[in-house]
């Protein structure tokens, strides 16, 4: 198996997935995942498409390079990155991962700041007096 290269999105974050067969790694920015990801609950959202397709992730070595966002963002993109890796690894993999929603781009973004405005949408509260 070559090496596959997938690009994972969400909301500002852009994440570019590499992966290969291997032994195992996972590496954030050239860090390693847990010291990239301190909070468990982003370490689960990133591992996601491993669970629900029960595999472990010690047959790829995976890098990934991320930029942009925030910390949620960065890992629901690399998770999206990573369940397109696995659906070209093999065609099976499909169907679980598109009935979980991975492989569809969640499109909603911050909404821009109109002027007038104090926020996108919320006005300054309007005086009748």
């Amino acid at each position: 198996m070559e090496q596959i290269v997938t690009v994972g999105r969400r909301k500002r974050s852009v994440a570019r997935v590499f992966m290969r067969a291997g032994t195992g790694t996972f590496s954030v920015n050239q860090r390693p995942l847990e010291e990239f990801f301190p909070f468990d609950l982003h370490q689960m959202k990133v591992m996601e498409p491993f669970t629900i397709l029960e595999k472990n992730n010690g047959e790829f070595d995976i890098q990934v390079k991320v930029n942009g966002g925030g910390v949620t963002g960065q890992a629901e993109a690399i998770r999206m990155g990573l369940a397109r890796a696995l659906t070209q690894v093999d065609a099976e993999n499909r169907s679980p991962l598109k009935k979980e929603g991975l492989l569809t781009r969640d499109a909603r973004k911050v909404e821009r700041k109109k002027y007038g405005k104090k926020k996108a949408r919320k006005s300054s509260q309007f005086s009748k007096r």
